[in-house]
Formats: C-alpha cells, sequence, structure tokens
C-alpha cells in the first residue's frame, strides 16, 4: 500500500489518536479490567503506533 504524501499527516494523526487510546486501555488494564491484551502490551503497541505517527509527519514534511 502506497500513501500518497497529501494522506500521510492525517493518517500519522490518526496513529497519534491510537497511541492515545492504547495508553487509555494500559492504564483501564492496571486499574483491574483488561480488554484482550495486559497493560505492558497496551503500552509497547502505544509506542510502536506513536514511532510509526511521528515516523510518517516527518517523511511528509521532508518531502514536501
Amino acid at each position: 500500500m502506497f500513501l500518497r504524501d497529501k494522506d500521510k499527516p492525517m493518517i500519522s494523526k490518526l496513529l497519534m489518536f491510537l497511541s492515545v487510546l492504547s495508553v487509555v486501555f494500559a492504564i483501564a488494564g492496571a486499574v483491574g479490567t483488561d480488554f484482550y491484551l495486559a497493560s505492558t502490551q497496551w503500552l509497547l503497541i502505544a509506542g510502536v503506533l506513536a514511532a510509526w505517527g511521528v515516523y510518517l509527519l516527518l517523511e511528509a514534511e521532508y518531502r514536501s
């Protein structure tokens, strides 16, 4: 799948939103209600999503 440069900032924002949502799931899991994964796994997913979001945003800014 190839992304157009003008679509990358929008997808980057989506990835960052999903990263924040993953942190919220991790906090909820730490309190006592796990959502499909353990809290540490949600934090790992949040880190990966945030890294890809920053990468896409920097790549879009570099190419424009």
